[in-house]
């Protein structure tokens, strides 16, 4: 054993600390260049300090959505040079990772990646605008994931502006880490902003659209009623400036993402105007993610892994009880009344009960299968249930067992209350279990059955047994109704796909084949709301298609057919 004196082992303590203070004063430092919009094409530069002989780089196969995407499809070619330009030798180690060696003084990286992939989950730089998800344009160093990090974006065309939630300083946009740093969107190009104070808080409202298609004096009452209603349902705003940004294009698409401090947020234009609470609703869901899922947070999505799927048996409850209170806040705000607050839950109890899936499929099974939904025969009814949908349900019957098991002492409120101090403590909730645990200690309530059996198990929920503790009874109801011989669905950010077709049906001799993108119904672009639009649609009515497959694009019409459905309703009693 060899003995070493107390004052040398300060000074090795203040050497190594001092060694520590000095990488953090040198970040990896990101430039990108917008100098070819035409091509689609970003040109990336990575300056990484020294050290190490070898360097790693990777870039993500998934960012924004629970879809393997490999990113790396997209760079065109990857160099790399010392501060005097000499080549580094650099090699592919995976299709995703690459090493860089001789690299002892530090290294810049130099790479060029297509970018023209719309909507709040892509990255996009067109002679319009540019739009990034930076984990979709940017490698990260393996060693150096946690360090601070800066990016700078360079050879702007003249009028365009940057808007980010992240911080600037000495020219640069700074954040502490690659995490914190991809979970920051990049708008630039000559969008409106107009911003708010309320609360206490600052928000930005970034609009990159075409001016006709919106009117930003009636979108900022709708935004300030959500953030008031939700911060204060919460008693909490972990923020002093979120962003909003806001794209409304004429294409297909629609959707949104969550991030830290801001949203990205996508509503086709048509659908804007002609379903403007569809806006109210992207939004307050979106926002409400700033607590559910950003903070309040599935121990199994901890940390990040950029390089596989990240799976969680809770996204029933980050996404679908997220929606669920989307609903109560947009009540809370007066955006939504309590009729049609009514029947949007019994239209969500109607969408579950017609999937045959839902007697196969638990919630926590459809959360682990998220990553199969880019897949169209997954999508179909009698493959799958959405966690979307079962768990905004499964959130309203929590709500309703809490309140009775606790003679209305707690409600779904305290949960996220409760969960959002564990939170704030740093701690992740252990999924499903987690969220039956905190349940359970807020309401004082015995919930393992209802987690079996609902939650875990694919037992049907006996509706009547929890509404009837607030005076409510679900009744069902024949109805004729349009029947269009199809189905389709849509993963984020892109047209629907038909999944489905009724043999000898109406669509079948129309044409219509499974696979076949949907970008027009009736000579409007379809979005998030087309199964819906569909669904306004009455027997006897002509439908049109503008269809897009591997043979191209047409247009395929036929005349609606009548179908017996059963349709559900909720009554005051």
């Amino acid at each position: 054993m060899i003995r070493i004196k107390p004052q040398w082992l300060l000074a090795i303590f203040l050497c190594l600390a001092s060694v520590a203070l000095a990488g953090r004063t040198n970040p990896v430092a990101y430039q990108v260049s917008l100098a070819d919009p035409t091509q689609h094409l970003v040109h990336v530069e990575i300056v990484l300090p020294g050290g190490d002989s070898t360097q790693q780089l990777q870039m993500p196969v998934w960012n924004a959505l629970y879809q393997v995407r490999d990113f790396s499809q997209y760079i065109l070619w990857v160099r790399a040079n010392n501060s005097a330009g000499k080549a580094l030798p650099i090699r592919s180690v995976s299709k995703s990772l690459w090493e860089v060696s001789e690299a002892d003084a530090g290294s810049r990286v130099i790479y060029e990646i297509y970018a023209d992939q719309p909507g709040p989950y892509g990255a996009q730089l067109n002679e319009h605008h540019a739009f990034f998800n930076l984990a979709e344009i940017l490698m990260y160093p393996v060693r150096e994931r946690s360090e601070p990090v800066r990016v700078s974006f360079e050879s702007l065309p003249a009028g365009w502006h940057v808007a980010t939630p992240l911080n600037q300083a000495e020219g640069a946009y700074v954040a502490d880490n690659y995490d914190r740093l991809v979970d920051s969107p990049v708008e630039i190009g000559e969008f409106e902003e107009s911003d708010f104070d309320q609360g206490g808080g600052h928000y930005r409202v970034i609009v990159d659209a075409d001016a006709t298609t919106y009117e930003m004096d009636k979108l900022l009452p709708v935004i300030r009623r959500i953030v008031d209603a939700e911060t204060a349902w919460m008693n909490d705003r972990p923020f002093e400036t979120y962003t909003f940004i806001y794209h409304f294009p004429k294409e297909p698409g629609g959707g949104g993402m969550e991030h830290a401090y801001s949203t990205a947020i996508d509503i086709n234009a048509q659908t804007l105007a002609d379903n403007f609470p569809s806006f109210s609703d992207v939004t307050a869901h979106e926002f409400f993610h700033l607590w559910n899922v950003k903070r309040i947070r599935p121990q199994s999505l901890e940390p990040v892994d950029y390089t596989k799927e990240d799976y969680s048996d809770a996204l029933w409850f980050s996404e679908g009880v997220t929606n669920t209170v989307q609903d109560i806040a947009l009540l809370r705000a007066g955006l939504l009344d309590e009729p049609e607050y009514l029947r949007r839950l019994a239209n969500d109890i109607g969408v579950l009960e017609r999937r045959p899936a839902h007697l196969t499929q638990s919630a926590e099974e459809s959360s682990l299968s998220a990553w199969l939904e880019k897949y169209s025969y997954y999508r179909q009814p009698e493959r799958s249930v959405s966690y979307y949908n079962k768990g905004e349900l499964l959130g309203v019957m929590l709500d309703l067992a809490m309140r009775d098991g606790s003679h209305n002492t707690a409600s779904l409120r305290d949960l996220f209350l409760a969960m959002n101090a564990d939170a704030k403590q740093g701690k992740f909730f252990a999924d499903s279990e987690g969220v039956r645990e905190a349940a359970e200690r807020v309401s004082h309530t015995d919930l393992k059955s209802f987690f079996d059996q609902y939650v875990a198990g694919m037992m049907e929920i006996p509706w009547n047994d929890y509404f009837k503790t607030v005076g409510l009874r679900l009744v069902s109801v024949q109805t004729r109704m349009a029947g269009p011989s199809f189905a389709a669905s849509r993963t984020f950010g892109s047209p629907p796909v038909v999944n489905t077709i009724l043999p000898g049906g109406e669509a079948d001799r129309a044409g219509l084949k499974v696979g076949d993108s949907v970008l027009q119904m009736n000579g409007r672009a379809v979005g998030g709301d087309f199964n819906y639009q569909l669904a306004q649609l009455r027997a006897g009515d002509t439908i049109r298609l503008r269809i897009r497959n591997a043979h191209g694009e047409r247009e395929v019409h036929w005349k609606l057919d009548g179908k017996e459905q059963v349709e559900f309703r909720l009554e005051d009693v």
